[in-house]
């Protein structure tokens, strides 16, 4: 099994505290998610995050639609959280969010997003082809978004 490795940092004009605020609701993610990712939150809200929270949400892989349960392995406010996916498209799928303060009105945030495609060679291929090309899409328009939120 080969594994992967996605990082992305970003810097904001925003407090840490404001910051963190936005990523700790689960229904941002939608926010800045592109539309065509179909992305869904179907846990139903109130949802409190903490470590142990199970989210469940749908989004579009190649076109299908797909359930997507994350669990939350650590929550350490305002400096990070870790979600996993316990039921999802990937074989594994770890994801790290890391804010760090620069100053009262500037945020480093991280995403260090660790995953393992399914269905070996084939998965390879196509992580190749497709797969890698999409995250770094995906996380493209994601500090197209959060820049236009916060700056």
């Amino acid at each position: 099994m080969k594994t992967y490795t996605l990082e992305q940092t970003l810097i904001i004009n925003k407090s840490l505290e404001d910051t963190f605020e936005f990523f700790n609701s689960p229904h941002n993610l939608e926010k800045i998610t592109p539309k065509s990712m179909g992305f869904n939150v179907i846990t139903p809200t109130p949802i409190t995050m903490a470590t142990g929270t199970s989210i469940d949400y749908t989004v579009k892989i190649m076109g299908f639609k797909t359930r997507w349960t994350s669990l939350i392995q650590e929550y350490d406010p305002p400096h990070k959280f870790v979600d996993t996916q316990l039921k999802g498209p990937y074989s594994f799928w770890f994801h790290q969010h890391l804010f760090k303060k620069i100053d009262d009105n500037t945020t480093e945030i991280k995403d260090i997003v660790t995953y393992i495609v399914p269905f070996g060679i084939l998965g390879r291929l196509m992580h190749f082809l497709f797969i890698k090309r999409q995250l770094k899409g995906i996380f493209a328009y994601r500090t197209k978004v959060i820049s236009k939120v916060f700056n």
